[in-house]
């Protein structure tokens, strides 16, 4: 029998295995007619969060509060029908309130299901975080007031002058839902008190009042060009809620405003309105309305205008694209369980096992999406559940594993031997089981790295005409560890014992990436980071660093061994331009060499320039890198700041930063996890003995390739282990 691969081959051997017994296992699901849902409550008010499930009977129900089972008492207990019923919700501190998360449970003889999450949130409304404030304005120009105040549930936003409320809005006054009072063509008659008035179930407040002070137009209005002085701010916005985004411009003649993105896609008409006199609001929301809107303020009959721009991210809760299927297996089989979500932010995934979290351990394995049960015994015999989860809710899909039991299963195979072919290649031989050797129908092969955690668990199914096979997919210089596993038609073996096994070594797939600067017109510093071992394919031994003159084809080679990442090349020629390339070797041989890159040594002077500093990076988080420096011994040029240059692999160069000639450390934040960043730093004199400014100098081209001599580019990589979540 040809070996096979992959899930088409694992469907294909199981269907072999059980099509005996297909039809006599069967089990009566256990599944929620009724799920609790999020709810908003008074103080004091009865609530009920429901729960229904169905299944063979008999089936027990109880209840989570925050991952704790829920100890019912004369406020809080079960009706008839399974729900969780709340006589006077508490709002106290600590335990005593019943704001949280709630779940319920379902249990029969097949196992146990978990709801999806619920919250119970008890209504509230904050102080105002933000309150109006008074201005002064012109007559005939615009005023805006705002105010803002955190409430659950959101709450409802009006506006009052001198206490009387005002319309939503009129052909020169609109009242937005997120709290903004805009007047177009203020008149003396607008001239008094505002303040804002939120309400809901809670509560109502009510903001300090703000005054706004008319003063005359002074004669003849003079033309203005149109600015925009409240533009649209970027925002997050759940699926199917509404965006509002502010507009609101000044300029004589009154500007007209228009919207566009920034994509140029057409923007959707059906579902977009303006509101007063510019401001755009979308209603139900979609992921195809997110993206970055500009709006334009323009003086009517002319091309004079002003944009201001903000991004729309769309938010969505998770659902399922793939979801786990019940599965039957042997003992000592491998179940195989895949579950896949999208959302935005990405959903997190996690398993349960009749209703308790699923914990990595030396049988079972989370891959990103994957459940996998290795070796499987009679109590992985559960309801099993997908939870995806992100800061807008959670979903559930379930699935059973049913484990097959049998008497006169074979023995596990014996002898397991592995030896390496290549730097891909090891062979796997085995005797066959002792006992029962031959109801043997096929064996299954099962490899992973040995090194590292959560490493993926390969298999590969072969006939039973065969004890040998060989697996061509691995990596270079890599240990492996192999088991076997025999299978019959109403079961599987143990597995084998475990033997490990290493690949070779390969030549380099590339070389390092070189950086380059010079200290003194004739040297350069080359630098560079070792290789991952995905790409050394082994422990590099050598690197040889060759280099030319751009008018020369003659080329000069250095060998360095393989633990440095820094070379000085002395002794050449100012303001000369050198081509220069890396290769590294392993014990197999030279990978492939770099491209060429050039550099320029700068030009010889009698001006002072300052020597690179020693420069050290080092990662403090996920996040974040450290960069300390210091002066050489040999500087003696005098230094009057720095400037500090950093960017992403592969990104283009951003604004350097200023620092103080006093400064010594600096810390960078805010960095993407897992990126290579290179950080490079740049020395900035007082003037020069010869009279010539530094800054001066830094603008002439000859100048500038002096002082861009005097810098110094490490990498370094933030990784993801250093961060604490």
């Amino acid at each position: 029998m040809a070996p096979l691969k992959g899930k088409s081959y694992q469907r294909l051997l199981l269907f072999a295995i059980f099509l005996p017994i297909s039809g006599v296992l069967s089990f009566s699901e256990l599944f929620f007619v009724k799920e609790p849902h999020n709810v908003t409550a008074m103080r004091k008010e009865a609530v009920i969060l429901d729960c229904q499930a169905r299944g063979e009977a008999p089936i027990d129900v109880r209840w989570l509060r925050n991952g704790v089972r829920l100890v019912e008492n004369e406020r809080v207990y079960l009706l008839s029908n399974s729900s969780l019923f709340i006589s006077e919700v508490e709002s106290r501190r600590g335990d005593k309130s019943d704001e949280g998360c709630y779940q319920c449970l379902a249990q029969n003889k097949y196992g146990t299901i978990l709801s999806q999450k619920a919250h119970l949130t008890i209504a509230s409304m904050s102080s105002f975080a933000l309150q109006p404030t008074s201005v002064v304005v012109t007559e005939g120009s615009v005023a805006r007031f705002s105010c803002k105040i955190s409430a659950h549930p959101p709450p409802i936003i009006i506006w009052e002058f001198n206490r009387v409320t005002l319309p939503l809005s009129t052909d020169r006054i609109t009242v937005l839902p997120s709290g903004v009072l805009q007047i177009q063509g203020v008149q003396q008659t607008d001239a008094g008190h505002y303040r804002c008035v939120a309400t809901n179930i809670a509560s109502r407040r009510r903001s300090i009042e703000a005054t706004l002070t008319v003063t005359p137009a002074p004669g003849p209005m003079l033309p203005q060009r149109p600015r925009i002085i409240a533009g649209p701010q970027n925002i997050s916005v759940s699926l199917h809620q509404s965006a509002i985004l502010e507009c609101l411009a000044t300029g004589n003649p009154r500007p007209l405003i228009s919207w566009s993105r920034a994509d140029s896609k057409s923007i959707d008409v059906y579902n977009t309105k303006v509101l007063g006199n510019g401001n755009l609001i979308i209603t139900d929301i979609k992921p195809q309305h997110g993206g970055v809107y500009m709006c334009r303020a323009t003086t009517p009959g002319t091309r004079n205008y002003t944009v201001a721009s903000a991004n729309i991210t769309v938010l969505a809760p998770p659902s399922f694209v793939e979801w786990p299927e019940s599965l039957t297996r042997p003992r000592a089989g491998t179940a195989r369980f895949v579950c896949q979500a999208e959302g935005a932010p990405a959903p997190q995934i996690t398993w349960f096992k009749n209703g308790e979290k699923v914990h990595s351990n030396g049988r079972i394995k989370m891959y990103h999406s994957k459940l996998v049960i290795n070796q499987i015994i009679l109590e992985d015999d559960a309801i099993y559940q997908c939870q995806a989860e992100n800061g807008l809710g959670s979903v559930l899909s379930m699935a059973r594993l049913i484990v097959v039991m049998s008497e006169d299963r074979p023995s596990a195979p014996r002898n397991i031997q592995a030896d390496t072919v290549s730097s891909s290649a090891i062979l796997l031989a085995w005797e066959r089981p002792q006992y029962n050797s031959d109801k043997v129908i096929a064996y299954s092969v099962h490899y992973m790295k040995a090194e590292g955690l959560n490493n993926e668990e390969y298999q590969v199914v072969i006939g039973n005409d065969t004890t040998r096979y060989i697996i061509d997919d691995l990596e270079p210089a890599r240990n492996y560890t192999f088991y076997v596993v025999a299978y019959m038609p109403m079961g599987a073996s143990r597995m084998s014992d475990h033997v490990f096994q290493h690949t070779l070594e390969d030549v380099p797939l590339q070389a390092p990436e070189i950086s380059l600067t010079s200290r003194s017109p004739t040297d350069i510093q080359v630098s560079w980071q070792p290789l991952p071992l995905k790409l050394s394919r082994g422990r590099v031994s050598n690197y040889r660093l060759s280099y030319r003159t751009s008018s020369e084809s003659a080329v000069s080679q250095i060998e360095l061994p393989g633990e440095k990442t820094h070379h000085l090349l002395e002794n050449l020629q100012p303001d000369t331009i050198y081509l220069l390339r890396l290769v590294a070797a392993t014990s197999v041989g030279w990978g492939e060499q770099s491209a060429w890159t050039s550099h320029r040594t700068p030009k010889a002077s009698s001006a002072q320039v300052p020597l690179a500093p020693e420069l050290y990076l080092e990662p403090l988080n996920c996040t974040t890198i450290s960069a300390r420096w210091h002066l050489t011994p040999r500087n003696s040029a005098s230094v009057r700041g720095y400037k500090l240059f950093y960017h992403e692999e592969s990104q283009p160069e951003s604004a350097p930063l200023q620092l103080q000639a006093s400064a010594h450390k600096h810390t960078i934040g805010g960095l993407e996890p897992q990126r290579g960043f290179i950080s490079q730093y740049l020395k900035e004199m007082h003037p020069l003995a010869n009279g010539v400014d530094a800054q001066t100098m830094g603008r002439s081209d000859d100048s500038l390739l002096l002082l861009r001599a005097a810098t110094l580019r490490l990498e370094v990589s933030i990784q993801e282990g250093l961060c604490k979540i």
